[in-house]
């Protein structure tokens, strides 16, 4: 079977399809092979066979899209170290611009009620606690926030919200003495008790004009203790000695490798008394009550709000949401009253702010564990107000 291509003027012969021999070109020279004649016209020119990709019987290559060739491990690996060294970077800039929009609002100064939280452990110095710290309340902050209250002639009242177990009684004493003299300049002060405010906790509360507290709320704890172990039997035991220099007999009192000596207890004891009864006065003057009615319930004991109320400890059983309205009315403010909360923490002093180092962090955890403890079970803890 000839084809002739009007295209091409070199004709090739092409084989039967029962055939496999590949197309031969046409040639008038030379003779044809047996059984088939001469193609293509005489005298034409001889055309080179067309390239062969595969010999006659042998199988045919694959057809499709060649293999694709693995990618290098660096196409990826740049983008992603580059991705994850930034990504600390990012995050630092969104904590710093979110710091700044909370920390930079400026607040309303419209007539309201001055919100003030009392939370954790109460110290004699700043307020601390963040996001991997228990809260501490410094009376040095608290003071700072009453006394800002008292000079803005749009806050008309002040409330404190306690939600303490005690502490320090130095810094509670300085906290009452500066809510005295904000009653005193003729502003309002209601507290609200959260789920617990004793002992220091109360002693800041009994200074103000009414107590607030729920019926569940722990408080009272009034009294002072200070406690030391003695562990020199077990360093005996385990052949541990400790050797002190000591500038005077009292210096290592309360140590933990020896007993208290009789003159030691009783200088602690004339301590412990003395600041009792710096509490139990300011229960008695805050409260307006009787000094001997208020030793009575100074035995260290805790009690619940309806407890409380019945001692003439607190005024009112009613949470937060109560006190403001009353605090309202009482500072002559109509309808439901405005509350702005002073020394609100921003974003990045939650997450950055901390004790002032990680043993502070931890002996003020292990003080207020301890303190808690002795307000469910009634026994001896660690030094502070009880």
């Amino acid at each position: 079977m000839n084809i002739d291509d009007s295209n091409n003027d070199m004709p090739y012969d092409v084989p039967d399809s029962d055939s496999g021999a590949p197309p031969q070109p046409s040639n008038p020279d030379a003779s044809p092979p047996a059984g088939r004649p001469a193609s293509g016209p005489q005298g034409s020119p001889q055309a080179p066979p067309p390239p062969s990709f595969f010999q006659p019987g042998s199988t045919p290559p694959p057809v499709g899209p060649p293999p694709r060739q693995p990618r290098s491990s660096a196409a990826w690996l740049i983008p992603s170290a580059l991705a994850i060294g930034c990504l600390p970077w990012l995050i630092l800039f969104v904590i710093l611009v979110s710091g700044l929009a909370v920390g930079g609002k400026k607040v309303d100064r419209g007539n309201h009620i001055a919100l003030i939280r009392i939370e954790g452990i109460i110290t004699a110095g700043r307020s601390g606690g963040g996001f991997m710290a228990d809260s501490v309340s410094g009376s040095e902050d608290i003071v700072a926030e009453i006394e800002k209250a008292v000079k803005s002639r749009s806050a008309k009242a002040i409330l404190l919200r306690i939600n303490s177990p005690g502490g320090s009684p130095s810094g509670s004493e300085e906290i009452y003495n500066a809510i005295t003299r904000a009653r005193n300049s003729g502003k309002p002060v209601y507290v609200s008790m959260g789920d617990v405010a004793a002992s220091g906790g109360y002693f800041i509360a009994s200074a103000a004009d009414r107590i607030y507290a729920d019926s569940s709320t722990l408080t009272g704890s009034i009294g002072v203790i200070f406690a030391s172990a003695d562990l020199s039997e077990l360093f005996r035991k385990i052949g541990y000695n400790t050797q002190v220099v000591k500038s005077g007999k009292f210096k290592d009192v309360g140590s933990a490798h020896r007993s208290l000596t009789p003159e030691e207890r009783q200088m602690l004891q004339a301590i412990v008394d003395d600041t009792f009864q710096t509490f139990v006065s300011a229960v008695a003057r805050g409260r307006k009550m009787n000094l001997d009615d208020v030793r009575k319930l100074a035995d260290g004991r805790v009690y619940t709000g309806n407890q409380a109320k019945a001692a003439k400890l607190i005024d009112e059983i009613g949470g937060l949401h109560e006190t403001v309205a009353a605090v309202g009315s009482a500072s002559g403010m109509s309808g439901a009253p405005k509350v702005i909360e002073y020394g609100k923490k921003s974003f990045f002093d939650v997450v950055f702010d901390s004790s002032s180092s990680g043993e502070t962090s931890g002996l003020e955890r292990a003080v207020r564990r301890e303190i808690l403890q002795r307000l469910i079970d009634g026994d001896a803890g660690a030094g502070g107000l009880r």
